[in-house]
């Protein structure tokens, strides 16, 4: 016992809400000096800046196992129970949550406080109703003093998580089920704040700030927020009843059903609390309401404890004393903690027995089996890295090595990753924040400790984000405070760009006539902003539907196959009675529309659309009269049918029996319609011109175009095919007026029967290969009557041709008589 024992002790005990934390500030404010353990980093740290704003950042000090500030005139002291220095005289010790004393894992550490630490001014312990009994056995001279409520918890029945309402703190018993829970609120709510008892105080802070100024209506929170963390929330629901407490599952107790419920309601603002589930283990028992509303409790009636000052004599020794029986009857043996395990572990090795040989060399040994094993991995790893620890802290000088602890830090130094993998290595970076707060184990410990503190904050602030970016959808959270029950109410604007926003939260973009949900967004979330949008998008709507209508020539196009106005598709070609007629189909967004617009765009589209054809493929227009002409006579009706569904460019051989069919009238009026009947294909020369080719392909549905302009092509080319208008020939496909052209002065340089010789001047101009040339002029019907030999002179030698039939009489024929004057065999 503290050689204070007779200074005044006073209990302060009572339900969460009683300001018992305050009151101790309070009090150790009012000394010379004074210091308060408290069971959490965060809520020392929290308490810590109270202080600071009292007394001064000079004279106040924050010690836990990764941080600790220690100013060197700092008189008053806020910790973690564990880093409470005993050996240090203050006026004032306080020790809150002092009803911790009974739980398994860290209940001896509290047990021990409560029955060592003193103030010699004065020692308050802060608890629960429970401790009572525990006191009355313990420290009999305390004064207790009960202090009430400050207002009323009560039970307000079960809601599911979309029925909660806003200012609720959500508890769950793992962090698995902390972040099932806040995804869920994302989806429903639009997201929520996360406290957990494993974040740093930085991320902490930075999450309940978010909660605390509104920016999120919900927390999702471990049962770490039942130790005093302080925030404005309205009701706390219980995401489950039963928790893992280190060796097993099982159900809460009613004492720490109250403390987390108690954390509804703030002075005199009333709480409630509840549950997420109205039936099974997850359910509230009538008994179990009645005491929480009651703040009824049941008395504690042991406490764990472990000798506080063990014997450092030999390694032996130190074991037998942390194994030692409590001699007190309301005390208990605390179980194996992992401190004590990892010892026992590291005393098998006998190099390790081997350098502790004296009790400082033992101390040390015990000091670094208190290394807190952060990650949560298990005795024997931990076992591993205190053992490789504690050897370097036990040879030379007994710093552990600068390159090690650098590079170890230096891997921790990445923010990058998810909500998992950030978590994990701020969990590694608190172990080398404790090592570097351990003055005689780094040679240059401070330099270390604000390494370990800047990576700590850089995780941190990661976290942070990557918590809000995973949990936290502020466009959502906006609408859904503003919907309510009209989403007709949003202040939805429309920027230059087409973004729609609500107070600045993109929830998407408008092109055209299409509200396209923000990327970002996630599936769950899309089917609301759409919503929400389009119910406040129909004046703008309505706004470019009647621009559509009233849009000048100039600003439609017409591109694979749809019409295009502003940059986005506002119809597309359907198939009609035949080419010349395609039919226009409003693309499915102008379904926004109201029938009157629409009507009103469609026309304006159609209208449009009939001038483009007709100025573009007026050929194909005229075929279309001519098959409906009953004056034309049959064989012209037949072949302009044809003509019309081959896009106006037909191999003649596929329509030899129709040319021949056609009487000169007949002939000469498909002329005048503007097709020629070539010698190799019947086609249109207008429609071989670069604009009218592209509306062609686009109405046939025909890819890979040839570039524009092109006469000759490679046989691989896009393009080099009859449907565009391009006769393959070898290697090459020309295109079929170019082939016309050549069969004409072919004609033209014959003379009957004798072999003649071409010049090959044109053919040459236009890009023909000699093959390609050949297999051209036996398409035409000549025959070779003798290559052409190298006479070396390097000069281009002429092929030389010979007709198949006597020459025809001196007037060249017409085109269309070409196959019988170049003694072409005809088929069919």
């Amino acid at each position: 016992m503290s050689q204070f024992a007779r200074s005044p002790i006073t209990a302060v005990l009572g339900p969460t809400n009683t300001g018992k934390t305050h009151l101790a500030v309070e009090r150790m404010c009012g000394h010379a000096s004074g210091m308060i353990g408290f069971p959490l980093r965060l809520l020392a740290r929290e308490v810590y800046d109270r202080v600071v704003a009292i007394k001064g950042a000079e004279r106040v000090a924050l010690i836990t196992g990764e941080e600790k500030i220690l100013p060197p005139n700092a008189k008053w002291f806020l910790c973690t129970a564990e880093s409470m220095p005993l050996d240090r005289e203050f006026a004032f010790v306080g020790l809150d949550e002092a009803q911790l004393g009974a739980d398994p894992e860290r209940g001896h550490v509290f047990t021990d406080r409560l029955l060592r630490a003193r103030g010699f001014a004065e020692t308050m312990i802060l608890g629960s109703d429970s401790l009572k009994p525990m006191l009355r056995a313990l420290v009999p001279e305390a004064e207790i003093i009960g202090r009430p409520r400050f207002s009323t918890l009560s039970y307000a029945g079960a809601k599911k998580l979309s029925r909660l309402p806003r200012r609720s703190a959500i508890v769950a018993f793992s962090a698995e089920e902390v972040y099932a829970v806040a995804e869920a609120l994302r989806r429903l709510r639009g997201g929520a704040a996360v406290v957990m008892g494993a974040l740093s105080p930085r991320t902490r802070n930075a999450q309940v700030a978010m909660f605390q100024a509104g920016e999120v209506d919900y927390l999702v929170a471990t049962d770490a927020i039942g130790m005093g963390l302080n925030m404005d929330v309205a009701h706390v629901a219980f995401a489950g009843l039963t928790k893992f407490d280190g060796r097993r599952q099982r159900r809460l107790t009613v004492a720490e059903m109250a403390q987390i419920a108690g954390r509804a309601g703030r002075h005199q603002r009333d709480g409630t609390f509840g549950a997420l589930h109205e039936e099974g283990p997850g359910a509230f028992t009538a008994d179990e309401i009645l005491n929480i509303e009651a703040h009824r409790v049941r008395p504690l009636e042991k406490l764990y404890w472990r000798e506080g000052e063990p014997d450092f004599a030999s390694v032996d020794d130190l074991i037998a004393s942390l194994e030692a029986r409590p001699e007190h009857e309301v005390l208990r043996a605390a179980p194996q903690a992992v401190d004590l395990a990892v010892l026992k572990r590291l005393a098998d090795e006998q190099w390790v027995r081997d350098r502790v040989r004296s009790p400082g060399q033992v101390a040390r040994l015990w000091a670094a089996c208190g290394v807190p094993d952060f990650r949560k991995l298990g005795v024997d790893p931990h076992a591993r890295f205190v053992g490789r620890l504690f050897g370097h802290l036990s040879e030379r000088q007994g710093h552990v090595p600068h390159q090690w602890f650098a590079d170890e830090i230096q891997r921790l130094d990445n923010v990058g990753g998810d909500v998992e993998t950030l978590a994990g290595r701020i969990a590694a970076a608190r172990s080398w924040a404790y090592i570097a707060h351990r003055a005689d184990w780094l040679e240059d410990p401070f330099h270390w400790a604000e390494r370990t503190r800047v990576i700590e904050e850089k995780l941190s602030d990661a976290l942070h984000a990557s918590l809000t970016q995973r949990f936290v959808d502020k466009r959502t959270t906006v609408l859904l405070r503003q919907i309510g029950a009209d989403a007709s109410n949003l202040p939805v604007t429309i920027g230059p760009e087409g973004e729609v926003s609500v107070e600045e939260h993109v929830l998407g973009s408008l092109e055209g006539f299409r509200f396209k949900v923000d990327p970002d967004a996630r599936a769950a979330d899309k089917r609301m902003l759409l919503a929400a949008a389009e119910k406040r998008l129909a004046g703008e709507l309505r706004k470019r539907g009647s621009a559509l209508a009233e849009a000048e020539d100039a600003a439609l196009s017409f591109v694979t196959g749809r019409v295009i106005w502003a940059g986005v598709p506002v119809a597309e070609v359907s198939a009609g009675p035949n080419l010349a007629r395609p039919k226009l189909v409003l693309d499915r967004a102008l379904g926004v529309l109201d029938p009157p617009s629409r009507i009103a765009v469609k026309t304006r589209l159609d209208t449009w659309f009939a001038t483009r054809i007709e100025k573009h493929l007026a050929v194909l227009a005229r075929l279309d009269a001519v098959t409906h002409d009953a004056n034309a006579g049959a064989p012209l009706r037949a072949l302009a049918g044809a003509l019309l569904d081959a896009g106006g460019l037909l191999p003649r051989r596929a329509a030899a029996r129709l040319v021949d069919a056609l009487d000169p009238d007949a002939r000469k009026a498909l002329r005048k319609l503007g097709v020629t009947i070539g010698t190799l294909d019947l086609f249109a020369p207008a429609l071989l011109k670069p604009l009218a080719a592209r509306w062609r392909r686009e109405l046939m549905g025909l890819a890979d175009a040839p570039g524009e302009g092109a006469t000759v092509l490679p046989r691989s080319a896009p393009g080099a095919d009859l449907a565009y208008g391009f006769r393959p020939l070898g290697a090459q496909a020309v295109r079929m007026d170019l082939v016309e052209r050549i069969a004409r002065a072919a004609h033209e340089a014959r003379q009957g029967r004798k072999p003649f010789a071409p010049d090959p001047a044109l053919a040459t101009s236009m890009g023909l290969k000699p093959e390609t040339l050949a297999r051209l002029m036996a398409q035409l019907g000549f025959r070779t009557a003798r290559a052409p030999r190298d006479s070396g002179s390097g000069q281009p030698q002429r092929w030389i041709w010979q007709g198949l039939t006597p020459a025809p009489a001196p007037k060249p024929p017409p085109a269309d008589n070409a196959f019988a004057a170049l003694g072409v065999l005809r088929h069919g």
